[in-house]
């Protein structure tokens, strides 16, 4: 039997468009209007403001960075982002999650007029990783680490949340800061048994309700600090979890024939799932699937009576993610079948992370006006890695984007997910002005 995570509480799949539906995948007027956008008057103020924020930037990046906390488990983190937000007169939702309740969100009202409603996303949550960077600032938290910069996310758009917050008299319309828990990974919900990231968790307790575009930052070491990349379309992929369990007969050594070995069952199933990938994918689609542990056996002479192999597979159409699905149960049922066993999946499915033409437009002159003219650059190709933001942009149009942390001269060259990750601290500033840039391209 399969268990698919990915379903609602209610066993049925959304019926909504998808996101992909929305875009051009060969559109080459990305840039038209770019340079048409006007500037407000206060703008540079507000540009000078934020850097004036930039000790107090750096301080709460370094403070969440010697206190990393891992997926749900973020009440630190998630306690003083709230105390800031509400010191800055930002109304604040706290316990946001129908499932975990540890996600933080706060709104600003502008005070111009009426408008749209933006949403911005940073996530708060570290890795299992010991860190090994020597730093004043390192993790004080043994095996946990902010190894994917969700530190520097988080202090960010806190940044700019300030920025925002002083300047609200220019603004026509709402901002919605989330500050999102779970974001590595996905924890099996008290309520209902389904595999939940923090972005699925904060959504259906409401947060994208009447939120007209949404946006997310994501540092990239191979960016040069103070640059910005963006997707025209597909940005991340939908990255999907899988566990296959298979039950066999336990027995000796001695007597196979009153047996059903599960570990044979294992390597079966392995090499008939690598004959999927090979022979009944697109070879002209991106998609990698692997296996991440196997588990069998109890003693060096009697067969095992179970195993569990869990992986992880990668594709950006949806149709891919399909045929890889009904591939791991069609051939986990297959194996069970010939060896006389049985089998249960588990399945997390992810989501691609899907860019909408327009706000890439818009990200695209954020970073010109905060960064420079040579600064904001155009991703040709996009990554196989894997984004729960790909939820926000399943139901609402937005963009997600990359921006540099690199500094080669710094020996800041760490990817994202080592022990020796670390960033260029002068980026953060950079991400607040981005951010506050964005925000004047819609309010």
């Amino acid at each position: 039997m399969t268990v698919n995570a990915n379903l609602p509480a209610n066993g049925k799949p959304d019926d909504r468009t998808s996101p992909e539906s929305r875009i051009n995948l060969y559109d080459t007027d990305i840039f038209t209007g770019i340079s048409d956008h006007p500037v407000p008057p206060f703008f540079q103020e507000m540009v000078e403001y934020a850097g004036l924020l930039e000790p107090e930037i750096l301080s709460i990046r370094r403070d969440l960075h010697a206190h990393p906390e891992l997926l749900y488990d973020v009440a630190r983190t998630a306690g003083k982002v709230a105390e800031l937000l509400e010191s800055w007169g930002i109304q604040v939702r706290r316990n946001v999650g129908k499932h975990f309740g540890m996600g933080v969100v706060g709104t600003l009202q502008g005070q111009a007029g009426s408008g749209p409603v933006i949403l911005l996303r940073a996530d708060m949550d570290a890795l299992p990783i010991e860190e090994r960077n020597e730093l004043p600032y390192k993790s004080r938290n043994a095996g946990v680490m902010h190894a994917c910069g969700h530190d520097a996310h988080t202090a960010m758009l806190l940044g700019a949340a300030k920025t925002l917050s002083a300047f609200r008299e220019h603004l026509t319309g709402t901002v919605i800061f989330v500050f999102q828990p779970a974001e590595e990974g996905a924890v099996q919900s008290p309520l209902d048994g389904r595999l939940l990231s923090g972005g699925r968790d904060l959504i259906e307790d409401g947060t994208l309700e009447n939120v007209d575009y949404a946006y997310a930052l994501h540092v990239m070491p191979d960016l040069p600090a103070g640059t910005l990349g963006v997707h025209p379309h597909y940005a991340m992929a939908a990255s999907s979890h899988f566990k296959v369990e298979f039950r066999g007969t336990a027995g000796h050594h001695s007597a196979p024939h009153q047996s059903v070995d599960a570990i044979q069952m294992a390597a079966r199933f392995i090499t008939d799932i690598n004959g999927l990938m090979a022979n009944q994918t697109d070879p002209q689609e991106a998609a990698v699937l692997a296996f991440g542990t196997l588990h069998a056996g109890t003693a060096v002479n009697v067969i095992a009576g179970q195993s569990e192999l869990t992986g992880t597979f990668r594709a950006f159409s949806k149709s891919t993610v399909a045929r890889i699905t009904e591939g791991l149960e069609r051939y986990a049922s297959a194996v069970a079948d010939a060896f006389g066993g049985q089998y249960r999946i588990e399945l997390r499915e992810g989501i691609t992370v899907v860019n909408d033409s327009e706000a890439v437009q818009r990200m695209l002159r954020a970073a010109r006006e905060a960064l420079g003219e040579d600064r904001a650059i155009l991703l040709d190709q996009p990554s196989l890695a894997g984004e729960d933001f790909g939820w926000y942009l399943d139901r609402v149009p937005g963009a997600f984007a990359f921006i540099g942390c690199g500094n080669v001269e710094k020996g800041i060259i760490h990817a994202i997910h080592q022990p020796q990750f670390n960033i260029d601290e002068d980026m953060l500033v950079y991400g607040v002005r981005v951010w506050v840039s964005l925000v004047m391209q819609h309010l």
